[in-house]
């Protein structure tokens, strides 16, 4: 068992810190490491959140990431971070393809885990793993930012609301460039667009529309355009729910998209700017005239709700985010592998 977890009172009074690590040393790693050091800097988290520790595949890459940001350790393997009795949380940010190995060794170490998306890289992998940590009683959640942002409230807000009338569609794509990153193309990481980029589209068809709205998808129609490696290069995928409402999720690693998110009623609509990190939130009525726009709160990376919800649930002894519990991490991946099996694509790992 973790130092911390279920023991908020015993936190509080010790005047501790929660010791966050980070397993990988790439560029999302980068990303996850700048967000520690802001939140170690303001106020809201720096009474209660440590950069701590870091480790890579050889020493002297993690000893340069520490040094960068200033962390405390640096370890040359895994295996040694994990050891580490001082680590409370450590976040996983290693390819799809190892999430579930490495989030496993963490857990039966007793350190609680906050994993990158795509949570694995199938559903077997996922299963397995939250198994792990029913067993252990180690916290697990899915880093997918989107689901713990304070946007996913206001956008729901507006929906429930019925000021755009009954939802019957939505849409959403994300696409980046982002094929010479070697990481993408390689079937053995479990590369292409869908698990990397794809899956922000369908969390927010899932979030906006689906299964958080009592939907559940009775079909789906989809197709992609393979790269020369046979990983998905682009991709669209249409979902049939059971009320007869409609979603389209596009993804790409070829080309830039307007990363819009839409939401359709019979009253008007709901355009939302940039759904991988939502910028602005407008309504228009069914004129096309804009009714008003929702500010999103400012933030610091985007990053820190997930570490806050994830060192808050530790603390209160769970296993699971409320703000992505496994249920919908499943789900997910359920959804995922539906649509690679539609295209026929297995990764070598699954053969």
């Amino acid at each position: 068992m973790s130092r911390w977890n279920g023991k908020r009172a015993e936190f509080e009074a010790s005047g501790a810190k929660i010791n966050v690590a980070i397993l990988g040393a790439g560029n999302i790693a980068h990303t996850m490491a700048d967000t520690l050091t802001q939140m170690a800097e303001t106020p809201m988290y720096s009474s209660w959140i440590h950069p701590y520790a870091v480790a890579a595949r050889s020493l002297d890459r993690a000893q340069a990431f520490a040094d960068q940001w200033h962390l405390d350790k640096a370890y040359g393997s895994y295996e040694e971070l994990a050891e580490d009795p001082n680590v409370d949380l450590v976040y996983i940010a290693t390819p799809h393809s190892l999430h579930a190995e490495h989030a496993i060794l963490c857990m039966k170490a007793g350190k609680n885990v906050l994993v990158e998306k795509s949570f694995t890289a199938n559903t077997e992998q996922a299963r397995q793993t939250l198994d792990v940590a029913k067993e252990t009683g180690m916290l697990c959640t899915e880093a997918i930012w989107t689901r713990y942002m304070p946007s996913r409230k206001l956008i729901n807000e507006v929906i429930d609301s019925g000021e755009i009338g009954e939802v019957k569609s939505a849409s959403a794509n994300l696409c980046y460039p982002v094929w010479k990153v070697p990481r993408m193309t390689d079937p053995a990481c479990a590369g292409g667009a869908l698990l990397d980029v794809g899956v922000y589209p369908l969390n927010f068809l899932d979030m906006a529309i689906g299964a958080n709205h009592g939907r559940t998808v009775e079909r789906i129609a989809t197709s992609m355009v393979p790269y020369e490696t046979g990983v998905d290069a682009q991709n669209s995928t249409t979902l049939y729910y059971n009320d007869g409402t409609m979603g389209v999720a596009s993804s790409s690693m070829l080309v830039s998209s307007d990363r819009g998110g839409y939401i359709w009623g019979t009253e008007g609509y709901l355009e939302v700017t940039n759904i991988n990190n939502p910028e602005a939130i407008d309504i228009y009525d069914n004129d096309h005239k804009p009714v008003r726009s929702i500010a999103v709160p400012p933030q610091l990376t985007g990053y820190e709700y997930e570490v806050a919800d994830a060192a808050n649930a530790l603390l209160d002894g769970k296993i699971e985010c409320e703000a992505m519990p496994h249920a919908d991490t499943i789900r997910i991946m359920e959804l995922m592998d539906q649509i690679r099996g539609e295209w026929g694509l297995k990764f070598p790992f699954e053969a």
